[in-house]
């Protein structure tokens, strides 16, 4: 705690004496000193607040805001900034990711997303073997016509689950392909883990309810577009949740488990905000990117938030 305080002590001095206080600064400066001023110094947690609360998809336990690993590959949404990739992979070295997968666990956070990647797979072996980690690994998984084989490998090294790439579904749509997704879908199954469609279109899941396909679960984004970005132009990877408010009114009526992703709108949304967003309008997990240092107070700001009244119209369904 006494670094963060450090640190906005730091960032308050510089600011408020650069060019006489606000006058001058850029548009990010004066964001950055205004959020300073009126964010509170963070409470260090005397202990975890309590473990996550769990959902259930089948017979697979899970808590109900787990990791994901966009950031641990090194694939970042970062606009139009073109070095932050590389920079997470400098970042997240094998010591940091498991450092950060053990403080998941400390949280009671059980479960992560990983892309099924050579990268992934030996950290995570790693990670299982040399410091006992009891993490579960639900695998982002990529499909083409004629080839399935993710589906067994992810299986093949530990998966508990498996979901179709939002990017791969939403193709599949578009090009009338949904038999593929099906199929995936099936093999999953057959495989013994649970089976998830991911999506950043809402016809993903529209499709799938029309044509009878039975995921164990959506991969669904959802976000606001209460950030000062989401008005910028969709090329420059701004927004990953187009029609939020169409996902929300559809999905009250699919009675399968829905996991949200990219509910901070990669960094944009402070995650008090994006979390609540995402529980009240149906979400029965979220998927929330984080490095090391945001895992307890993310942790600790979802259980407050699960915890509380939330105003929720759509039953959870896990």
């Amino acid at each position: 705690m006494s670094n963060e305080l450090d640190r906005r002590d730091f960032l308050k001095k510089s600011l408020a004496g650069s060019a006489a206080g606000a006058i001058g600064l850029s548009f990010e400066e004066r964001n950055l000193l205004a959020q300073a001023s009126r964010r509170p110094a963070p409470v260090a947690p005397s202990g975890s607040g309590g473990a996550i609360p769990m959902g259930q998809i089948k017979d697979v336990k899970i808590s109900r805001m787990f990791t994901g690993g966009n950031l641990i590959s090194g694939f970042a949404h970062s606009r139009d900034l073109i070095y932050v990739s590389s920079l997470l992979q400098s970042y997240f070295t094998d010591e940091k990711v498991m450092e950060t997968l053990e403080l998941c666990e400390e949280m009671g956070i059980n479960t992560a997303i990983l892309r099924l990647d050579d990268h992934c797979k030996r950290i995570l072996r790693r990670y299982w073997d040399e410091r006992g980690g009891k993490i579960q690994w639900i695998a982002q998984i990529k499909i083409a016509p004629g080839d399935l084989s993710q589906v067994t490998d992810a299986v093949d090294h530990g998966a508990v689950g498996a979901f179709i790439h939002g990017g791969v579904s939403d193709e599949c749509v578009v090009k009338g392909r949904i038999d593929l997704l099906g199929k995936a879908v099936d093999l999953i199954k057959e495989n013994g883990a649970i089976a998830g469609l991911g999506g950043h279109m809402v016809e993903v899941p529209m499709a799938s309810e029309k044509a009878g396909l039975d995921p164990d679960f959506y991969m669904k984004t959802l976000h606001s577009h209460g950030y000062w970005s989401a008005e910028g132009r969709p090329e420059h990877d701004n927004i990953w949740s187009k029609t939020p408010e169409k996902t929300i009114e559809f999905m009250r009526s699919v009675k399968k488990p829905w996991i949200a992703y990219k509910v901070m709108a990669a960094g944009a949304i402070p995650p008090s905000r994006a979390f609540k967003y995402a529980y009240e309008n149906g979400a029965d997990f979220i998927c929330a990117g984080m490095f090391d240092f945001q895992v307890r107070e993310d942790a600790i700001i979802a259980n407050k938030i699960l915890a509380g009244n939330l105003n929720r119209q759509r039953p959870w369904c896990a």
